[in-house]
């Protein structure tokens, strides 16, 4: 993946902003007395994940039982408790089937973005093919939300130096920011020696990249982004690394996670492997809790709020 211009180059505070923002050049906590967070949701059902491709064949998706809209329902009244709002990444194939949970989240004034259409891995892709599923999803998605759609995620953080032309085809056709580059190292996905904090893979005229959150320890990016991390891991560990990124980076946190992380009474899918099984299925009956603490102990907001002035200055 080529790397350009990057927030890692010449971050300093930006005097006097009154949250937490991004200007063209470097990317900075504005040193507010409470940090602003970015908190993103991957809308997906449980069968979807990219672990189970070898084991539930797409054209099978629609004889599953659909929990969705249940677990995003408890999610929405979990956010307006604690007064945070979110981005929803949403995929195509789910808005086509739930209109009306889109039109909730909505409503309740989080910020709808795209998931791609059935979450296919962009590596899997040609540029053709990406092009039309980012369109085509885009289409449905602002039909059924009746809002502008201006981010996107791709699957599986499947960003990578295999998928350079993905950048200009987003901006091409209408977004303007993209949250698809993970820089760790993982089996699964990762650019490890992406940049840390925004950065515009295209150059000035391209929309920005905004990488999920790490800590730099020992000479390593680690993951404190959420997902199953944030399942398997002490939930100490996660406020501190945000903490650390909050006030040493002086940056804003981006965390995720997906509906299907709340539903401890999911279908057990057979024919999987022990790892797949542990990492799909550890700790959900916890997380919720876990999510509870997360969003009263730090302040959370819509990825296009939080990153306002990089999204701004890409338009």
């Amino acid at each position: 993946m080529t790397m350009h211009r990057s927030a890692d180059e010449s971050a300093a505070p930006v005097a006097g902003a009154a949250r937490v923002g991004f200007d063209s050049s470097a990317v900075a906590l504005s040193a507010p007395a409470r940090a602003v967070n970015a908190l993103t949701v991957d809308v997906e059902e449980y069968f979807q994940v990219s672990a189970f491709a070898s084991a539930i064949d797409r054209s099978k998706w629609d004889d599953l039982p659909s929990r969705v809209e249940e677990s995003i329902d408890r999610l929405l009244a979990l956010f307006a408790a604690q007064g945070a709002r979110c981005t929803f990444f949403t995929l195509g194939w789910i808005a086509e089937r739930h209109p009306a949970m889109i039109r909730r989240m909505v409503g309740a004034g989080h910020e709808l973005a795209s998931h791609g259409y059935n979450h296919r891995r962009v590596t899997d892709l040609s540029p053709a093919e990406f092009r039309a599923d980012v369109k085509r999803t885009k289409a449905i998605l602002e039909d059924a939300g009746g809002v502008p759609v201006r981010g996107f995620r791709a699957a599986s953080f499947s960003f990578d130096a295999r998928t350079g032309w993905a950048h200009e085809i987003l901006a091409e056709e209408g977004y303007r920011y993209s949250s698809s580059v993970y820089p760790v190292q993982h089996d699964h996905y990762g650019v490890p020696d992406a940049p840390r904090f925004v950065y515009w893979p295209s150059g000035d005229r391209g929309i920005p990249e905004f990488p999920m959150t790490t800590v730099r320890l020992f000479d390593r990016n680690l993951p404190c982004s959420g997902g199953g991390y944030f399942r398997l891991l002490p939930y100490a560990l996660f406020r501190w690394a945000i903490r650390r990124v909050n006030a040493q980076d002086a940056q804003p946190a981006i965390f995720y996670f997906h509906p299907w992380e709340i539903d401890a009474g999911q279908p057990r899918q057979a024919n999987l492997s022990a790892k797949t099984r542990f990492r799909h299925y550890v700790n959900l009956g916890r997380t919720e809790a876990k999510l509870r603490c997360l969003l009263s102990e730090f302040a959370w907001d819509r990825m296009d709020r939080v990153m306002a002035r990089a999204i701004r200055d890409a338009a």
